[in-house]
């Protein structure tokens, strides 16, 4: 059966090129600047591509630790998730209050929904990778930066006291709910790809204690108005457990042989891109002066989002299409050798406008157009597949003749 899950991430892949587009337009002042359009390609990614993905691979890799089939698709959860987004998409540039409350609540409801899934499902084996408590803690975490991105635009951050607010969402995504969910998708995809586990239960113990009490820090500083005691060890233990991470993935990918192809080195080079944020922090709490403080906090999100989160999902997304849409059980990583040259490029573009204030504007635009180029090549890609697809559910369903 197709799952509309990883359907509805494809089309948000094709959306976010559309939106890539306007970006490079923008940066060559072709069309005047939209309030709103920043905020909405960034969540063409996290909440289209990354959310839809999740919600559609999540309760089939808990469901294979059990040694059970991938249960069916609850369509309450798909219709609260996609519901949410039109309109909570729909509110963002128009800076609607009513549909933007309207939206986030909905998506409230389809991750609340696909966390009591998970939880009902459980792993009742000793053998599962660890990754459930990943995605339930990611999920969490994801709960938090709704309820945070929400007040962001209807002014709830002042009734919760929440110092920083839009530092606090950004957090509560990105350390918290991708950073989580991309690690348990590590330890559940690596023993297919290389045929052994990631790491030991004592190591994926300590790794997802690290990193969920490291977003914790993370999220409470910010949400402290910038409290230190909170963010400079949230940072240093989640920096510690994503090296660890990344040094048993390397290893593993190594091991097997698997940089040979352009899928490896995505899922590696992805997290330069979230390491390097995290290695400007001490300077941006320190207050450098030579640091541009505001011109980092304004560009990393966009860096963390295209080099980091989209780049992983270039390589995963292929996987998972052939392996829930073809039914391929030998699906392999997907991304190819100019994704991988194009999304690195156009994101260290980007990094690089942050010092280059003149030319800020060609290198925005040259950097939007190398990721579009990433982003197309990665949408053919699994468009592809996803097209192979409904056309076999099309022929499996067509009446005799």
């Amino acid at each position: 059966m197709l799952n509309p899950f990883l359907l509805m991430a494809a089309f948000y892949l094709i959306v976010a090129i559309v939106a890539v587009l306007d970006a490079t337009l923008t940066s060559f002042n072709l069309i005047p600047w939209l309030v709103g359009l920043p905020w909405l390609r960034v969540h063409f990614v996290t909440l289209g591509v990354l959310t839809e993905t999740a919600f559609g691979v999540l309760p089939a890799f808990v469901a294979r630790q059990r040694g059970a089939a991938a249960p069916a698709t609850r369509w309450d959860i798909w219709l609260a998730l996609n519901a949410g987004l039109v309109v909570l998409l729909a509110g963002i540039p128009s800076t609607n209050a009513t549909l933007i409350v309207a939206g986030g609540t909905l998506i409230f409801v389809a991750v609340t929904l696909l966390i009591l899934q998970l939880r009902g499902m459980g792993v009742r084996t000793a053998e599962g990778s660890g990754s459930l408590k990943f995605y339930l803690a990611g999920l969490a975490y994801l709960l938090v930066g709704i309820v945070i991105g929400t007040g962001l635009w209807v002014g709830w951050s002042q009734p919760l006291r929440i110092g920083v607010p839009r530092e606090a969402h950004i957090h509560a995504n990105v350390w918290g709910f991708a950073s989580l969910v991309f690690a348990g998708l590590l330890l559940d995809l690596l023993p297919a790809l290389t045929g052994k586990a990631l790491a030991g239960r004592r190591t994926v113990g300590a790794i997802f204690w690290a990193m969920t009490l490291g977003a914790l820090g993370s999220v409470l500083g910010p949400w402290l108005g910038g409290n230190l005691a909170a963010t400079v060890p949230g940072l240093a233990f989640h920096l510690g457990a994503t090296v660890a991470l990344m040094i048993l993935l390397v290893r593993a990918l190594r091991g097997t042989g698997l940089y040979t192809r352009a899928g490896a080195w995505h899922l590696s080079l992805a997290y330069v891109w979230l390491f390097l944020p995290v290695l400007m922090s001490p300077l941006l709490i320190l207050k450098v002066a030579s640091v541009p403080t505001v011109d980092i906090e304004s560009t990393a999100p966009q860096t963390l989002v295209y080099g980091w989160m989209a780049q992983f999902l270039f390589a995963v997304m292929p996987y998972f299409a052939a392996r829930w849409l073809l039914g391929d059980a030998d699906a392999r990583l997907g991304g190819n050798w100019l994704s991988l040259a194009t999304v690195n490029l156009g994101t260290l573009l980007i990094w690089a406008s942050i010092l280059l204030l003149g030319v800020r504007g060609p290198l925005h635009a040259a950097a939007y157009m190398l990721l579009g180029v990433a982003l197309a090549a990665a949408a053919w890609e699994t468009g592809v597949i996803t097209l192979a697809a409904l056309r076999r559910a099309e022929q499996g369903a067509a009446p005799a003749a």
